[in-house]
């Protein structure tokens, strides 16, 4: 059996005691003659041990090897064979082509020089025919091409015997009585050199592997034969018998069928130089899948992940173990022979629950691994298909991954399952990814109205806004558009107010939303206010259209609090807010529908925007007494005018505070802070006209101090910009009169630096380089720009 073991290693010679450090030595050959053990390596030494076996407790034995010494043979190259001759008390060495003969103990070769020359490879006949007990039979293959040589070797001198020619260059050579066992170059024989009969055996390709034959017995030989286990040939007296070893795939299928997958795959691995790479590609990949099945049925998922990989399983054949995984439509049919014993996973775990989970959970998690490789090149619809059967069957939070990614699940049968399975909203995925969006929301809208249950999604009423809010359907858009607004008015606006500006805002004009947002006033005011704020549409009909739908709320609101003390909610903080930043409303309009409303401070906007800035400014003084408003509306209607429009507002605003009429503390105190805090937004000269004469200089210390320092700073301004310009004029008539203090040489031969012609008249145009014009070449230079300049004209 091969998962018997037949032996251990136990070291007996450590590399150190033969080659130290040199790392570059390799062992070359090894012979074994009672106690002694002979070792050749590759730079041409022999080394000589001697072995003690010893049994250590446990029963296990050791072997120490003690070295007598070593010898150099005087070549340069590895030793090749060794072979004692312990009857002569002589080793017999093949080096360099050629066998010397050397004493056992000492090394040292026989005093004669006795040597075969010419060898490549040596056998001893231990079975002899020559019957003298001084000497031993030693067959070679020769140098000479095709010969075989048998030499009768003595303790100090050799002699040939017999020379035989052979069909074929020898390889390798064992030699019984008159017998020799060759392997030529394409086949292995026997062949009787002293009658020259030879016996084919079987052919041999040399190119594949190296031949050997070695003979272990009387008229036995043991040869490498083709094949991935060899063929064993026995000879005895009687005949020669060959033991034919069972197939190769008849072991390995006998292996998985005992479970040994192991040893299977080891000897499957083994035969892979004996068989045509094609056939052994298919071979040992169906071999890999039987394997994967075996440990699937183990429950050993790792393993038979690997094993289903390396062997490129179609996927199909594990999915099909799994009942109602595979498509309805789908061909497919398990190979034949087959794969494993088993008809269903119900077979396989024989109704083990436990078990059943997990080898679903297997499959879930090997079909994710796969799907996207090319293990599934051509079966991606039954992959994903399976896969969805999966999730939905385990409620797994991976369905909904799967259907809003990329897939292949094949709709009839993937429909019909989340179905049976009330897998809605999931279902309505796989409508929307195979471009069914009406049956998609139709679903959706079912669920929301309690028409079948789904809890996959509390909020799948948002779900279903933001889903119409980016389809490019305009007509399911408006299908559902009345119901999402009845849910709820102030979310499902978000169906036109988030939808993205695209080519399909034809589709989707404001006056056409505004009209179907009519019954629903919330919805209508956040889209007007999306029209107005977000987009800036510049249409009056939506800034009035908005103001007013803000008018009509705040008026519901408040209908008896007086303009004073009424709380100013968001929605008025929003109509002063689009009052004073718009320009496009009707001022005159909302004007008639504030007056007589309580709206005091919206009625000041609205006269700020006709220009009727004292009647604004008296009611923020006189009805409301917000000083601090009145004086951010002048800030306000004097952005970006100039400074003397912002000096006019606030002097008429001090004006109000200090006019006639039933004065009070409270307007003093006003004016007296405007005019400290805003000393630089007055004209102080007309400013002191309307001071009354009590009060004192200590009480307007900040604006004086300010109106001062304002006046010498822009005196001195003044000052230092006239010295300036002085500097420059002065400096220009410098330039001037360096100009005229030089002469200018007309002449008929000078010419015009533009036109390059001389001068018909004493009239020229002179530039600060020096270079003479004439005068209508430098106008046509001042009206054509690109024309060459010869510098800045004097």
């Amino acid at each position: 059996m091969m998962s018997t073991k037949a032996f251990t290693l136990v070291p007996a010679v450590e590399r150190e005691q033969l080659m130290g450090d040199r790392e570059w030595v390799s062992l070359e050959c090894v012979e074994c003659c009672g106690r002694n053990l002979y070792v050749g390596t590759s730079d041409c030494f022999v080394y000589h041990f001697l072995l003690e076996e010893k049994t250590v407790p446990g029963g296990s034995a050791t072997f120490t090897a003690t070295k007598q010494l070593h010898r150099h043979l005087g070549f340069k190259k590895p030793v090749n064979e060794l072979r004692a001759a312990s009857a002569l008390h002589r080793l017999l060495v093949l080096c360099d082509g050629c066998i010397t003969l050397v004493h056992m103990l000492s090394l040292e070769p026989v005093p004669s020089g006795a040597r075969i020359k010419g060898a490549t490879a040596f056998a001893l006949n231990e079975n002899p025919v020559s019957g003298d007990p001084f000497c031993v039979e030693v067959c070679i293959i020769s140098v000479k091409r095709r010969t075989i040589q048998v030499f009768l070797v003595y303790e100090d001198r050799v002699q040939i015997v017999r020379e035989v020619s052979t069909p074929e260059q020898p390889l390798a050579v064992a030699v019984d009585g008159h017998f020799l066992c060759l392997a030529l170059t394409t086949q292995y024989i026997i062949l009787n050199y002293s009658t020259g009969v030879a016996q084919d055996l079987f052919p041999f390709c040399s190119e594949e592997k190296r031949p050997i034959v070695k003979r272990i017995g009387r008229q036995e030989f043991l040869l490498a034969g083709p094949g991935g286990l060899g063929r064993l040939i026995v000879a005895t007296s009687k005949g020669v018998y060959v033991l034919v070893p069972l197939p190769l795939e008849k072991q390995i299928q006998d292996l998985l069928a005992s479970r040994r997958v192991e040893e299977a795959l080891v000897l499957a691995k083994g035969a892979r130089r004996n068989i045509p790479k094609e056939k052994f590609q298919v071979m040992y990949r169906r071999i890999l899948q039987q394997a994967g099945f075996i440990q699937f049925a183990q429950l050993q998922f790792l393993e038979a992940k690997e094993l289903f990989r390396s062997g490129q399983l179609d996927v199909r054949e594990l999915i099909s173990l799994y009942p109602f995984l595979l498509p309805t439509s789908s061909s497919f049919t398990r190979s034949h022979p087959p794969l494993h014993e088993f008809a269903d996973l119900n077979q396989l775990t024989q109704g083990d629950q436990e078990k059943v989970a997990k080898c679903k959970r297997f499959l879930m998690s090997y079909l994710n691994e796969v799907r996207s490789t090319e293990v599934a090149n051509g079966y991606k619809e039954d992959i994903d298909t399976a896969l969805l059967k999966l999730y939905t069957e385990a409620d797994h939070d991976s369905l909904l991954d799967l259907l809003v990614t990329e897939n292949f699940c094949l709709l009839t049968d993937s429909a019909a399952w989340l179905e049976k399975h009330k897998k809605y909203f999931a279902l309505g995925l796989l409508y929307h990814y195979n471009h069914q969006d009406a049956a998609a929301v139709q679903l959706w809208v079912s669920i929301v109205n309690g028409d079948i249950h789904d809890s996959t999604r509390s909020d799948l009423y948002e779900y279903i806004v933001d889903f119409l809010t980016y389809s490019l359907d305009a007509d399911l858009v408006w299908q559902y558009a009345d119901w999402v607004l009845q849910k709820n008015p102030e979310v499902g606006v978000q169906v036109f107010t988030k939808r993205p500006v695209d080519e399909q805002q034809s589709r989707f004009n404001p006056d056409d939303i505004i009209s179907c947002l009519k019954k629903y006033p919330q919805a209508l005011v956040k889209y007007l206010e999306h029209l107005v704020m977000d987009r800036r549409l510049q249409k009056e009909g939506y800034h009035t259209h908005l103001a007013v739908l803000y008018l009509d709320e705040v008026l519901q609101q408040r209908p008896s609090a007086s303009g004073k003390d009424a709380e100013v909610t968001e929605t008025q903080a929003k109509l002063r807010r689009l009052l004073q930043q718009s320009d496009l409303y009707q001022v005159h309009f909302l004007l008639d529908r504030i007056r007589g409303a309580g709206l005091p401070m919206e009625s000041a906007i609205l006269l700020g925007k006709l220009e009727q800035h004292e009647e604004a400014l008296r009611i923020l003084v006189h009805e409301l007494a917000d000083f601090p408003a009145a004086e951010g509306y002048c800030l306000w209607r004097s952005e970006g005018r100039a400074p003397p429009y912002r000096q006019r507002l606030f002097q008429l605003l001090l004006a109000i505070y200090l006019g006639p009429g039933p004065s009070a503390p409270e307007l003093a105190v006003a004016a007296v802070d405007l005019l400290n805090r805003r000393a630089t937004e007055f004209d102080a000269a007309q400013v002191l006209q309307l001071l009354p004469g009590t009060w004192s200089v200590q009480l307007l210390c900040p604006f004086l101090t300010g109106a001062v320092r304002d006046s010498v700073h822009a005196r001195r301004t003044t000052q230092v910009a006239m010295g300036l310009a002085k500097s420059e004029n002065l400096i220009y008539k410098y330039d001037k009169m360096k100009l005229k203090g030089s002469s200018v040489r007309l002449s008929d031969k000078r010419l015009c630096q533009m036109c390059r012609n001389p001068f018909c008249e004493p009239v020229f145009v002179r530039y600060p380089n020096g270079g003479l014009v004439h005068t209508h070449c430098a106008a046509s230079r001042h009206t054509n720009p690109s024309s060459p300049s010869p510098g800045a004209r004097t």
